[in-house]
């Protein structure tokens, strides 16, 4: 039996809700400023930045994610014309261009593992429920696709890690039952706890003060929001 290859990593690929959920496959228009000097490309992850537009999203062991890029529309500064684009080109000025974001924080994606940069590598069904870094590979200007991909190779069940694995995909598995795609989704926010301690030179007490912070994590989950 032939089995279907995975050449290179494509970004993140929309296909379900998580639990079963109905997904009707809704996107939300999210502002791009004008002249934002970053290429996105159809599959990256885009974040909401305090001006309340989307920016290209990062981060690699960490991420503060709303959601996956499927393309953008805005008025081309040459020809005037309203254009539906596979993705954004840097340092575009228009000042009505916006992203078509998948948003929804239950969204499940498919994605390829890599062992380092493009190299797609093969891992076994212990990766499953484990968390993985992102590895941000450049995006194609010709096909307008990305080439983000999960390293499974540095899963792990460190919380700060921003992809959850949630399955595997099995069309694509190698003859020994090993695979190089994942079904996966956005990690839960996470808390990071900070103590400082003061030594008052008077009485010769120390007191320790823990601050907790929510970091990370689908935007739409933090409650301290960017």
């Amino acid at each position: 039996m032939a089995y279907p290859t995975v050449s290179a990593p494509y970004g993140l690929r929309p296909v379900n809700l998580i639990g079963g959920q109905v997904y009707a496959g809704s996107t939300r228009l999210i502002k791009i400023a004008s002249g934002y000097n970053t290429d996105i490309f159809y599959g990256d992850i885009v974040k909401l930045v305090s001006t309340g537009t989307a920016e290209k999203d990062t981060g690699t062991t960490t991420a503060t994610p709303v959601g996956i890029f499927l393309g953008c529309t805005y008025t081309n500064p040459t020809t005037k014309q309203k254009l539906q684009a596979q993705y954004y080109p840097a340092n575009t000025v228009a000042s009505d261009t916006y992203a078509y974001v998948v948003d929804d924080p239950d969204i499940l994606f498919k994605v390829a593992a890599v062992s380092g940069t493009t190299v797609v590598a093969f891992y076994g069904q212990t990766t499953v429920a484990l968390n993985a870094p992102l590895v941000q590979n450049a995006g194609s200007t010709t096909t307008g696709d990305s080439a983000i991909a999960i390293n499974g190779g540095s899963a792990a069940v460190t919380a700060s890690l921003p992809i959850r694995i949630i399955d595997v995909v099995p069309d694509t598995a190698n003859a020994g039952g090993s695979f190089c795609e994942f079904i996966c989704k956005f990690n839960a926010p996470y808390v990071v706890s900070t103590a400082t301690s003061t030594l008052n030179t008077s009485t010769n007490v120390v007191t320790t003060t823990v601050t907790s912070t929510v970091t990370g994590g689908h935007q739409y989950l933090n409650p301290v929001g960017v």
